[in-house]
C-alpha cells in the first residue's frame, strides 16, 4: 500500500463516528492555509484536534462538509470566517510568571535603566493576558511603584483571547500560585456574580495596551525601539524560514541594548546573523558590542 493509500485509510478509520467527513486531502488544506496565514506549521498528529476545531465552525455555518467550508475561506471573501478559523488553531497556554526566571532577569534590567526614561516593552504573544500582566507586576516591582515608568505593548493574532487580556478578570485558580503578596497587591476578588473570580488592578492595567497583530505581516505599524521583547513559546510553532523571517522585522525593533526573550524550548542557532544568547532563553543583538 503508497503511503498516500496509506494516510487515507488512516484518515477513514479515525472518521468513524465523525459528524462531518475529513480526508487527507481536507487536512491537508487546513494546514496549508495556516501557514500561509499565522505561519503555524501543524505536524500529522493534530489532525484529529483540527477536526474537533473546526467542525465547530462548520455547525456554526451550517456546512456538510469540510471542502464546502475551506472553498468559502478560499474565496477569500470572509474576512470574519478568516478570523474565525485563525482563532480556532491558534494554541494558548499560559499562566502567570510561566517560565519565572525571565522575570527575574527582567527586574534587574529595569533596576538598571537611566532614571527619567520609560522602558518599552513589547510582548508578542500575549495570549489571555497572564503574560503581559506578569510583566506589568514585575515592572511595579522593580520600581517599587504602581505607576513605574514602563509602557507595555501586548500583541496576540488571536482576538478572543485578546479580549480576554484586556478585560483582565480571571477564575480564582489561574492565580492560585501566585505569591498571596502579590494577590494582595494586584488583584481584586470579586463577590456576589462575580464570586470565585478576580480582576486585576486598575494601574496595572494602566500599564498595558493592547493591539492585534500577526507576526507574519509584512510590516509591523509600530516603531521602536523597545527594552524588551518577549516573544516565548511562538517560533515553535513556526519552520525555520518562518522563524527566520519573524526575527529579520522583530529584532531591528529591539533597542542595541535589549533583550530579546524566547521560550524554554526554543533555540536560534540557525539566526545567529541577528541575536545571540547572553543566558537561558535570552538573547541580545548580535551587532551588541557585548553579545
Amino acid at each position: 500500500m503508497s503511503q498516500a493509500a496509506t494516510a487515507e485509510a488512516r484518515s477513514d478509520a479515525a472518521g468513524e463516528g465523525r459528524d462531518f467527513p475529513f480526508t487527507v486531502r481536507d487536512f491537508d488544506r487546513v494546514r496549508r492555509l495556516i501557514h500561509v496565514r499565522a505561519g503555524i506549521a501543524l505536524a500529522e498528529s493534530k489532525e484529529e484536534m483540527v477536526y474537533s476545531r473546526l467542525a465547530r465552525r462548520l455547525r456554526v455555518l451550517k456546512l456538510d462538509s469540510f471542502k464546502r467550508y475551506l472553498d468559502r475561506l478560499e474565496a477569500g471573501t470572509d474576512a470574519d470566517e478568516w478570523e474565525a478559523f485563525t482563532n480556532a488553531l491558534t494554541t494558548n497556554l499560559t499562566s502567570f510568571f510561566r517560565e519565572d526566571h525571565h522575570f527575574g532577569i527582567l527586574h534587574k534590567f529595569l533596576q538598571g535603566q537611566p532614571r527619567g526614561k520609560t522602558v518599552r516593552i513589547w510582548c508578542s504573544a500575549a495570549s489571555t493576558g497572564e503574560e503581559p500582566y506578569s510583566l506589568a507586576i514585575t515592572a511595579c516591582e522593580a520600581y517599587d511603584s504602581l505607576t513605574p515608568p514602563v509602557a507595555i505593548l501586548a500583541t496576540d493574532i488571536d482576538t478572543h483571547v485578546l479580549a480576554t487580556a484586556e478585560r483582565g478578570v480571571y477564575p480564582l485558580e489561574r492565580v492560585e500560585k501566585v505569591s498571596i503578596e502579590r494577590k494582595r497587591r494586584f488583584f481584586q476578588k470579586g463577590s456576589g456574580s462575580s464570586d470565585g473570580q478576580c480582576r486585576v488592578v486598575d494601574p496595572l492595567r494602566s500599564i498595558l495596551s493592547f493591539r492585534q497583530l500577526n507576526l507574519l505581516d509584512e510590516r509591523y505599524p509600530m516603531k521602536g525601539p523597545f527594552d524588551a521583547i518577549f516573544c516565548r513559546n511562538v517560533m515553535i510553532y513556526f519552520d525555520k524560514p518562518t522563524q527566520l523571517a519573524v526575527l529579520r522585522k522583530m529584532v531591528p525593533l529591539l533597542a542595541p541594548d535589549g533583550l530579546f526573550f524566547a521560550g524554554h524550548s526554543e533555540s536560534f542557532f540557525h539566526a545567529t546573523d541577528l541575536i545571540k544568547p547572553i543566558g537561558r532563553t535570552v538573547y541580545r543583538r548580535s551587532d551588541h558590542p557585548g553579545a
